[in-house]
């Protein structure tokens, strides 16, 4: 399992995609908002999302779990 994580603390704004869903490594999988900024967080690996572990609106610190990819 690979782990997707937060790269600084914010808001997610959306989740970009599915459970079960392909993703290719690079693709924007997660949009969070940090000092006014909107802040995408790609996917390290190619995979298929296994779980997503946030929803809109949740608060993540620098390395939180956003999804796991298998």
């Amino acid at each position: 399992m690979n782990e997707v994580t937060a790269s600084m603390a914010g808001t997610v704004l959306n989740v970009l995609v599915n459970n079960g869903e392909e993703v290719a490594a690079g693709q924007a999988v997660v949009m969070l908002e940090s000092m006014k900024m909107e802040i995408p967080i790609e996917s390290p690996t190619a995979g298929k999302v296994n779980e997503i572990h946030v929803n809109i609106g949740d608060f993540v610190n620098e390395g939180d779990v956003l999804l796991t990819i298998e």
